[in-house]
């Protein structure tokens, strides 16, 4: 069977939302869950403090266990070679990427 990864279409097969499809924004491996677009999202509230001064509500995705989804289409991914640009400097970067790239 093929691993699920981002950006496949999977439907739901139990719980709540039984019989949904929605595409696959994170992958939790070890925990063995996915977070699904518009499903499985909770609201937090958010206390006051230095990194957060304003507080308030924060939406977060919940994942949904891997052995409740099925893949119903996968995603397709192109892969794109890495091109050097001519900047007219020596450039360090664009010159090990190219390196890598065929």
């Amino acid at each position: 069977m093929k691993s699920l990864k981002i950006h496949d279409k999977v439907m739901v097969l139990s719980g709540n939302h039984k019989g949904e499809t929605a595409k696959i924004v994170k992958v939790d491996r070890k925990a063995g869950k996915a977070c699904l677009e518009g499903i499985g999202t909770i609201e937090r509230h958010m206390k006051k403090s230095y990194m957060n001064p304003t507080g308030g509500k924060k939406t977060i995705h919940v994942g949904i266990d891997l052995s409740n989804l099925k893949l119903v289409e996968a995603a397709k991914y192109v892969k794109s070679a890495v091109k050097k640009v001519d900047n007219g400097k020596n450039d360090k970067k664009a010159s090990k990427a190219k390196k890598g790239a065929k």
